[in-house]
């Protein structure tokens, strides 16, 4: 893609902030036309802030995917807290979504005066999720939500489905500063493989285990490497952390098929992905506590740990 009329072109950093499960990652992905951010039905899905660029002719618009704002006391979740302020307050724009069938909930309005009018930025409000309500239950609460706060704009959407989405992108190029790109153009992440590698099998997990498993589990890729007999294969070798023995027994399930699943399936987007055969090798460990490992999740990749 060439960029045009480099004097009036405009680039900047876009924060996409909701409580859990309100489509951001969702949104992030129809906008890049590609997978970056894990999607599942479960909250604590995104734990890291997801970088990715949108290139048009005209505007260069980074999002910021953040995790969603949640209580817990363990390191791992205060880091991902300090994650989704930091992207808040590095952003040129604030976008809040909520879900439209839901409405107006409780944790929605504390993430409102807790964190939003506080930071005091251009803010959009995205109503996602229009694709299971009727219009006449819409317009009240597009009335209401314009009463809660100054949002610059109100744009309804379905992220699903793409309704409206393209005008949500042109809504955002009117609040960017006027700036050279920020990007190169063929770049849409600035996520390294290993953590973007990580992020799909713990999707995986998510996706096939019972309901406690996935919010104690992490995944460490420890190597990456061409096969030996064959350079075209990606050798992928990671690990499993979970918090006690019974969940190891959950995710390698019964004469391992479980880890099998699991495995075939992240294989195969993986190699979507990136487009080239993977060989992937899973292997589970218990770790307790590993949530307040300090050095492990370093190594995760959490880099908000003071």
């Amino acid at each position: 893609m060439e960029f045009e009329n480099r004097e009036n072109f405009k680039a900047g950093f876009v924060a996409l902030i909701g409580r859990p499960n309100v489509g951001k990652s969702t949104l992030l992905n129809y906008v890049l036309g590609t997978k970056l951010s894990i999607v599942s039905p479960k909250p604590q899905t995104t734990r890291m802030r997801i970088l990715g660029v949108k290139h048009n002719t005209d505007a260069q618009i980074i999002f910021l995917d953040t995790p969603g704002i949640q209580k817990g006391k363990d390191i791992l979740t205060k880091t991902v807290v300090e994650s989704a302020v930091a992207s808040m307050e590095e952003a040129d724009v604030i976008v809040m979504i909520i879900d439209a069938e839901k409405g107006w909930t409780k944790e929605d309005e504390q993430l409102l005066h807790n964190y939003v009018e506080k930071l005091n930025k251009p803010t959009i409000l995205v109503i996602n999720k229009i694709d299971r309500v009727r219009k006449e239950q819409l317009l009240p609460l597009i009335e209401e939500s314009s009463k809660k706060y100054d949002f610059k704009e109100i744009v309804p959407l379905s992220a699903l489905k793409g309704t409206n989405v393209d005008r949500f992108v042109e809504v955002l190029k009117n609040y960017l500063p006027q700036s050279p790109p920020l990007f190169p153009e063929d770049q849409i992440t600035d996520l390294p493989l290993k953590f973007y590698i990580a992020e799909i099998i713990r999707e995986k997990i998510f996706n096939f285990t019972r309901e406690e498993v996935p919010y104690s589990v992490a995944v460490e890729v420890e190597s990456i490497r061409e096969g030996e007999k064959n350079p075209n294969v990606l050798v992928i070798d990671a690990v499993i952390y979970v918090e006690r023995p019974g969940h190891k027994g959950i995710i390698i399930g019964k004469k391992g098929e479980m880890l099998k699943k699991i495995g075939k399936v992240a294989r195969e987007e993986l190699e979507h992905q990136l487009q080239r055969k993977v060989f992937l090798n899973l292997w589970v460990k218990v770790k307790e506590k590993w949530k307040e490992d300090i050095r492990l999740l370093k190594m995760l990749g959490y880099h908000y740990i003071s």
